[in-house]
C-alpha cells in the first residue's frame, strides 16, 4: 500500500474540531474561559458554512457545547485534555491503490515535547478514536510529531522545522534520514523541505517549538506563502528574512525553485506577554473557501485576504477573529483537521 497526504485544498469529507475545556489553555477567569469558548465556537460555525464540521467534546462540557455549537455541528463525545485538534488528532491520509480506504497516520503525541506543564494522556488516544469513528485503517508512527509540524503541496513535498522533528523532547534518537523514512512511508512524501526554524514566541515555554503552519505553506505545488515580518522592531523580521532566503535555495519533489509569496504580519508586535506571533500563514483551506484569522486590524486584515484570494483562487475567504486563539498559543489551523473526501483528487 502507498499512503499519500492529499494537500489541503484537495475536497474534504469534514473538518474536526476539539471543544474547549477546563484547563491552562482555557484560562484561570470566566472571562478567559469564555472569550475561549466564544472563539471556537465563531471557528466552527465559519467552517460549516462551506462542509460539515465534528467537534470532539469532552463529558464535562457536553451541555456547554449543546448550547453554543447548536444543531449544525456534529458533536461527538471523548475525554480530552486540551483542544489543538491539528496536532493531536490524526493526519488523514489515502491510498491512491484502494480509492475507497482511508488512513488516519497515529503519530506519538507527547504534549509538544514533553514540557514539565503539559498533559496528554487522553489527547494521545483521540486519533485512534476518530480512526474508529469513520471507519479509517490506522498508520501507527513511531515519529513523536503533531499535525502543526508538517504542510504538504500533494505532490510529494513536505515542510517540516528542524527544531520540531529534531527536538530532542520529541525523537532524542532521530536523525533526518529517520524522519524523511517515516514521511515517506505514512505521508507520501519524496522530498523534504528543512526550514531551519519557526516564529520566535513558539520558543517560549508554552511554544511549539517551531511549528511550520506558523510560519509557511504551500496554497499550490511550486508555491510557499511566507510569513513576513515587515517591522525589524520584531525579532521575526531577521527570522523571515533568513527563512525567506533559505527556501530561495529549495525545490519542490518535481525540482521546481518554489515561488515565495510574502504575506505580511499585522502592525501589533507586543501584547502583554512579549513579542507576537500573529500569523496569516496560519489559516485553514475548506471545500470552496479560506478560514482566515483576522486580528482587529483592517489594514493588514484585509491585504491578507487580498493575497489569500489571489493564492486560492476560486475560494471565497472570510475572516475569523483569531487573537483569543493566538493569546492561547495557536491559530486556526492550530484548531482544526481536515479529513479528505475519498475519490478526490489529492492535490
Amino acid at each position: 500500500m502507498t499512503w499519500k497526504m492529499p494537500a489541503e485544498t484537495a475536497p474534504h469529507e469534514r473538518t474536526w474540531m476539539a471543544f474547549p475545556r477546563e484547563g491552562l489553555t482555557l484560562g484561570d477567569s470566566a472571562a478567559s474561559a469564555e472569550e475561549a469558548y466564544a472563539a471556537w465556537t465563531a471557528v466552527a460555525h465559519a467552517v460549516a458554512e462551506f462542509e460539515p464540521v465534528t467537534m470532539v467534546v469532552d463529558p464535562s462540557e457536553r451541555d456547554r457545547a449543546r448550547r453554543m455549537l447548536g444543531s449544525s455541528i456534529e458533536q461527538v463525545e471523548a475525554p480530552l485534555d486540551d483542544f489543538w485538534m491539528r496536532d493531536f488528532g490524526p493526519t488523514f491520509v489515502i491510498d491512491d491503490e484502494r480509492p475507497g480506504v482511508l488512513g488516519a497516520v497515529d503519530w506519538i503525541f507527547n504534549g509538544w515535547g514533553a514540557p514539565k506543564w503539559s498533559t496528554w494522556e487522553k489527547d494521545r488516544e483521540i486519533a485512534r478514536f476518530m480512526a474508529r469513528r469513520v471507519g479509517a485503517e490506522l498508520v501507527s508512527s513511531v515519529l513523536v510529531n503533531e499535525g502543526g509540524a508538517i504542510h504538504v503541496d500533494g505532490e510529494g513535498t513536505v515542510l517540516v522545522t528542524e527544531t520540531v522533528q529534531l527536538d530532542p523532547g520529541r525523537n532524542p534518537y532521530a536523525d533526518k534520514a529517520r524522519v524523511e523514512a517515516e514521511l515517506a512511508r505514512t505521508l507520501g512524501a519524496a522530498h523534504t523541505v528543512w526550514l531551519p526554524r519557526g516564529l520566535t514566541r513558539d520558543y517560549e515555554d508554552l511554544g511549539t517549538r517551531g511549528h511550520v503552519d506558523m510560519v509557511a505553506t504551500m496554497p499550490s505545488p511550486g508555491r510557499i506563502l511566507l510569513h513576513t515580518q515587515t517591522n525589524p522592531g520584531h525579532p521575526d523580521f531577521d527570522v523571515s528574512r533568513t527563512l525567506h532566503a533559505f527556501l530561495e535555495t529549495q525545490v519542490d519533489a518535481k525540482g521546481r525553485p518554489f515561488q515565495i509569496i510574502p504575506l505580511p504580519a499585522p502592525e501589533t508586535l507586543r501584547d502583554e506577554e512579549g513579542f507576537v506571533d500573529w500569523s496569516y500563514v496560519n489559516h485553514l483551506v475548506v471545500n470552496g473557501g479560506v478560514i482566515a484569522c483576522g486580528y482587529g486590524e483592517k489594514r493588514a486584515d484585509a491585504l491578507a485576504v487580498e493575497i489569500l484570494a489571489e493564492a486560492y483562487p476560486g475560494r471565497r475567504v472570510i475572516t475569523v477573529e483569531a487573537r483569543p486563539i493566538l493569546a492561547r498559543g495557536g491559530g486556526i489551523h492550530c484548531i482544526t483537521q481536515q479529513q479528505p473526501k475519498l475519490g478526490g483528487p489529492v492535490a
